[in-house]
């Protein structure tokens, strides 16, 4: 039982970032389809929402960030990842002549 809901949790700290990612694009994508849907109306000047098209960009990027980071930690856990990525281990000192 102790092993289901750990599993649980950790979709659920997976899904969250994903729709503030989702909505992030979300926003983003309205704020440009607004803007371009403006030109067509002469009864209004186009002007670009710009602080939804930012708030959008930081949402997508911090729950793209999130999972980015969580799928690459865990495959450095598991050894999946390129020698670069790889942690460093320490140089044994040089012996003293």
């Amino acid at each position: 039982m102790k092993l289901m809901i750990s599993r649980f949790i950790a979709i659920i700290m997976l899904v969250v970032p994903g729709i503030i990612a989702c909505f992030g694009f979300l926003k983003m994508k309205d704020a440009v389809f607004i803007y371009f849907s403006d030109f067509g109306n002469d009864a209004v000047t186009p002007d670009f929402q710009w602080l939804r098209f930012l708030l959008g960009l930081v949402m997508f990027a911090a729950g793209a960030g999130f999972i980015g980071g969580w799928i690459f930690f865990r495959d450095r856990k598991r050894n999946y990842v390129a020698p670069r990525f790889k942690e460093k281990r320490p140089r044994p000192p040089k012996p003293q002549a």
